[in-house]
């Protein structure tokens, strides 16, 4: 492989470890940003986001083989249990509350495009020391992106002559030009 088939982001620090569903769909992963994510496998952003105020640095993280939870194991020495859907309901389920949830979910499925559906789905309240993290990569980004097209203009580059590379298809680790 040369390059990667999807880049999911949104953690702040280093990413420590990972794990894949039972299914193959989804992903979770426990990061150094005191955070643990869930991504699906083709979606660059997560669908999930899990913290508290307490949780120190996570060092590992596991999808329970029944797919219903997610574990994490952190600094302070602590493992915590997830549900891996976070509006799922454990236990049985009433016949009146599964018609309930599958109405629910069949009105956002309906209504996902509508922009105000899409934001209140999007939105994820994240500590603050997340947000601002996330926020400053933002403007690195910005700020990069800013130069790249400047640096073409200064030098009369067309965008039709070098094309732009995506995230993507950028080298992860540079390659050393020396054998050792």
């Amino acid at each position: 492989l040369d390059t990667p088939k999807y880049l999911h982001s949104g953690h702040t620090a280093a990413v420590v470890d990972l794990d894949y569903s039972p299914t193959g769909q989804e992903i979770v992963s426990g990061s150094f940003d005191r955070s643990v994510r869930i991504f699906r496998a083709n979606e660059s952003r997560s669908r999930d986001i899990y913290h508290t105020k307490r949780m120190s640095n996570v060092l590992s993280v596991l999808w329970s083989m029944d797919n219903k939870f997610v574990l994490s194991g952190s600094n302070e020495m602590n493992v915590r249990v997830w549900k891996a859907k976070a509006a799922e309901k454990l236990g049985p389920l009433a016949p009146r509350e599964k018609a309930a949830f599958a109405y629910s979910e069949k009105l956002r499925d309906q209504f996902k495009e509508h922009p105000e559906i899409r934001r209140i789905a999007r939105h994820r309240n994240v500590p603050k020391s997340i947000l601002h993290a996330s926020r400053e990569h933002a403007a690195i980004r910005a700020s990069q992106s800013r130069k790249e097209f400047n640096r073409r203009k200064a030098e009369g580059i067309k965008d039709d002559e070098v094309e732009f590379v995506p995230q993507v298809k950028k080298s992860m680790v540079k390659k050393s030009a020396e054998p050792l």
